[in-house]
């Protein structure tokens, strides 16, 4: 089962592999089960092993550009067997806010590409790529190939004042080559120009991409995972869920460490092996630090990071050393006591 050991909510133990107590794990696929084009290391071995243990795999991306199907068959591709049934999209999510708000066969501006407008079509709305076709509202999503066209005919649309579904307003799209712009940055564009924000925004860290998912699979227990703080782990907190924060993507220790209060995860792992382990406890020392595992850490009186090892940790601890330090920087925060740490701690914790 699963205990409550560390500060408030957060850095949760369990004394069972997750893959044995949550029924479904609900996968980010940026960062998280792949690059771009290409496999993270593990991944597909990890995937299979945590269905061998018993738990359900949903994949839930905030990537609009493409149909489940076609994300499906990259998953396949890649050794994560799926099928399109097993995959919910921020574009399915968008689309499934609009379709509540308007008529079947409603004309709807898409601002996006195939993904957006399969997901259109599939809760029984009109895709169109006009403002001249009488549109009843907007839905913007990114699309490798969105060009000035487009986000012109959404303006023309947005300045009539038509209501504005965002599939999601993650600012930065990992690539294989390096970071690109993601929907957010043409969201911001667009807000720029009519002066006004979108009416809702369906994808991570917003909750409709995350609750309509669990609904989907019939999730009793669901498990977020994701990379990113701002988009995985936030949007578990937004729909009441626990997360696991892996190191495979974006975000690294000096980020955790800086986590406000809603991006911090319920559990850590270097992979997504960690859905086939126990996880350990984060319990307070008596002079007031955090320990896990072979490792404590404290707050100097200067309000320095400091973390020592009571045994010889191994090199698979090193995650304990994070916990640790994760309880003591939140639990300061929390009473608005500042910390800092050095470089050089930190490629220790790393290394």
């Amino acid at each position: 089962m699963t205990e409550q050991s560390g500060p408030r909510l957060w850095l949760q133990a369990s004394t069972q592999p997750l893959a044995q107590y949550y029924d479904i794990g609900l996968l980010d696929l940026d960062g998280t089960v792949y690059t771009g084009e290409l496999p993270i290391a593990g991944a597909a071995a990890a995937v299979a092993s945590a269905r061998g243990l018993g738990m359900k795999i949903g994949y839930v991306t905030n990537n609009a550009s493409r149909p489940p199907t076609t994300v499906a068959d990259q998953l396949t591709a890649l050794g994560l067997p799926a099928t399109s049934a097993d995959v919910v999209t921020s574009a399915q999510a968008a689309a499934a806010l609009l379709a509540g708000q308007l008529p079947t066969g409603a004309a709807v501006l898409v601002v996006g590409g195939a993904g957006l407008v399969a997901a259109v079509v599939e809760v029984g709305l009109r895709p169109v790529s006009s403002a001249d076709d009488d549109p009843q509202a907007v839905i913007q999503g990114w699309s490798p190939d969105l060009g000035w066209p487009l986000l012109a005919e959404g303006a023309y649309a947005l300045r009539r004042g038509l209501p504005w579904v965002a599939t999601n307003t993650d600012r930065t799209l990992p690539t294989a080559r390096g970071i690109a712009p993601g929907n957010g940055s043409f969201v911001t564009l667009l807000k720029g120009v009519v002066e006004r924000e979108p009416d809702a925004i369906a994808g991570k860290p917003h909750a409709a991409l995350l609750t309509q998912a669990a609904a989907r699979f019939g999730a009793t227990s669901p498990l977020v995972v994701g990379d990113r703080l701002d988009t995985d782990i936030e949007g578990a907190s937004a729909s009441g869920l626990p997360s696991l924060l892996v190191f495979t993507g974006v975000t690294g220790v000096v980020e955790l460490l800086s986590a406000k209060a809603t991006e911090r995860p319920t559990y850590l792992a270097a992979d997504l092996a960690g859905l086939l382990h126990e996880h350990p406890a984060v319990v307070p020392t008596p002079h007031g630090g955090w320990s896990c595992g072979a490792w404590t850490a404290n707050l100097t009186a200067s309000g320095q990071l400091a973390i020592q090892p009571q045994t010889t940790p191994g090199p698979s601890d090193r995650l304990d050393a994070v916990r640790a330090a994760c309880a003591v920087v939140w639990s300061a925060a929390d009473q608005g006591v500042a910390s800092e740490w050095s470089a050089e701690l930190l490629d220790g914790l790393t290394g």
